[in-house]
């Protein structure tokens, strides 16, 4: 999972605060595919909203659980879980390449 300060946290929330979520995991959980459609995501945008399906909770599986599968499947930091959504934020990789020596 990639590091992100507090004020980039602050941001990205208030960023997405009024946007509804653009992916949604349902019954299977994170399967491959939906991790691809989410690293896509994030390549284009920099910030991911997901919202995860009650059937997807069954058991010892809980959102936070989900939430950092999914920032470690696709090298992004998770912003923040509230009830059934989670945010993942990550730098493009442009900028990421750029940034080091």
């Amino acid at each position: 999972m990639s590091k992100i300060t507090t004020r980039m946290k602050r941001h990205v929330r208030h960023v997405l605060k009024d946007e509804n979520p653009t992916i949604w995991v349902g019954k299977e959980g994170l399967t491959p595919p939906l991790a691809a459609e989410i690293e896509k995501q994030l390549q284009r945008n920099k910030m991911v909203k997901v919202k995860i399906l009650p059937a997807a909770l069954q058991g010892e599986v809980t959102a936070q659980a989900i939430g950092v599968n999914a920032a470690e499947q696709t090298n992004s930091a998770l912003v923040e879980v509230r009830g059934h959504v989670f945010i993942l934020f990550r730098k493009r990789k442009a900028e990421e390449e750029s940034s080091q020596p």
